[in-house]
């Protein structure tokens, strides 16, 4: 960020706006068009959402945290009460599908924050 844009927008905190979809420099326009889907601008500032490139890093913490928990939750259902395999089945797959869906939106919202707070961007080598 350069220093007028520091005056005219002070930081915001990256996993809170991240969290809401918000955009990362002003914190109040939205962040998503869709469901996943970037919108062009911010509504209130005009950042370019340009720079945004997730990639599959919300993907991939999602399913080290998703495997995580329902794992553990299945295994401790099941020694705990011993149901049949159907109502693991019932209970898991859509709980897994809707937690995933969740978090993903969410995680893709914190990276995208925390990559403008951060100024990241693709490793390029520099040829002199």
């Amino acid at each position: 960020m350069t220093e007028n844009e520091e005056a005219l927008y002070p930081p915001v905190d990256p996993i809170r706006v991240g969290l809401q979809g918000c955009c990362p420099r002003c914190g109040r326009g939205r962040l998503f068009e869709g469901f996943l889907k970037l919108k062009p601008q911010c509504s209130a500032c005009g950042l370019d959402y340009d720079f945004a490139d997730a990639g599959d890093g919300p993907a991939v913490f999602v399913m080290l945290i998703m495997g995580f928990l329902i794992i553990g939750l299945a295994l401790w259902f099941d020694a705990r009460f011993a149901p049949p395999v159907w109502l693991h089945a019932l209970i898991w797959v859509p709980l897994a599908t809707i937690l995933s869906l969740v978090l993903l939106k969410k995680f893709k919202g914190i990276m995208i924050a925390l990559q403008y707070r951060n100024n990241a961007s693709e490793g390029r080598i520099d040829r002199d």
